[in-house]
């Protein structure tokens, strides 16, 4: 199994899948959590780095707010596709499965594989980022600007709080602060 290929192939099909999506849940947030996950696995050694890069890569492309169908579908068939053995599958998609922060509230995942990717995946909810992603998904569906401000206090203020690693910890300190320093500044712009 050529990695490089595989990893070729699997953003290209989130492009695919996720190329129409403005709501931050596209291939460049896609490839932000891949970039992150693999300098949190450079730095947590012990992972299986094939297993973090792939279902980094895919995490989004059975997302419940995307997709309607259940099992992992779509990355299911892109592994079996690539010739990826079932055991790889399963390795992948129980990654896959422990990322959605709605879905694993106070749940630490239980593999390191599992931690870094759910922590990469964190930290592109939080900073700028996390900020810009915030009001492009509350856009797409709708929500005024005060209901997308109760995100922060429903997710992303607390997710500093959930990381699994040290190093996604040590990230999160910078991002968290901005997103402290944002909620204070718009909160004396709307007057509360």
């Amino acid at each position: 199994m050529d990695k490089e290929k595989l990893i070729s192939d699997a953003e290209e099909y989130v492009r695919e899948l996720l190329g129409n999506n403005s709501g931050g849940h596209d291939l460049s947030h896609s490839m932000r959590v891949y970039k992150n996950a693999m300098m949190i696995a450079e730095r947590e050694p012990g992972a299986d780095l094939t297993v973090v890069a792939l279902a980094s890569i895919l995490h989004d492309v059975d997302d419940h707010k995307l997709f309607d169908h259940e099992n992992n579908e779509n990355a299911r068939a892109f592994l079996s596709g690539k010739g990826v053995s079932g055991e790889l599958t399963e390795e992948i998609v129980g990654v896959i499965d422990s990322v959605s922060f709605s879905k694993n509230r106070g749940k630490k995942p239980g593999t390191l594989e599992g931690q870094i990717v759910q922590d990469a995946d964190r930290l592109d909810a939080m900073g700028a980022i996390g900020i810009a992603r915030t009001f492009a998904y509350g856009g797409e569906h709708g929500r005024s600007i005060e209901e997308s401000i109760k995100h922060f206090y429903d997710k992303l203020l607390l997710l500093k709080d959930e990381l699994n690693t040290d190093t996604a910890k040590g990230l999160a300190t910078k991002r968290h602060g901005f997103l402290e320093a944002y909620i204070a500044e718009i909160k004396e712009e709307i007057g509360e």
